[in-house]
């Protein structure tokens, strides 16, 4: 089952990626799920705020949208 998408300023993330985890991604530069295919996961790990949970459904939005983290 999709997870419905919560925005927070022009950022949308899937349901479930914590406040402290957007706000790591805005800071970073991205605004949508789909920019994620160009970071490395261990870089996005790295930012502050951004835990193993958000990674998990943000790998697997990526993953829904035929698409991975970067190598």
């Amino acid at each position: 089952m999709a997870k419905k998408a919560i925005s927070e300023g022009k950022e949308t993330w899937p349901k479930g990626v914590a406040k402290p985890a957007q706000r790591a991604l805005a800071s970073a530069g991205y605004k949508s799920v789909d920019q994620l295919a160009n970071a490395r996961e261990e870089d996005l790990a790295a930012l502050h705020g951004m835990g193993q949970k958000a990674l998990d459904i943000l790998r697997d939005a990526l993953k829904q949208r035929g698409k991975t983290f970067s190598k």
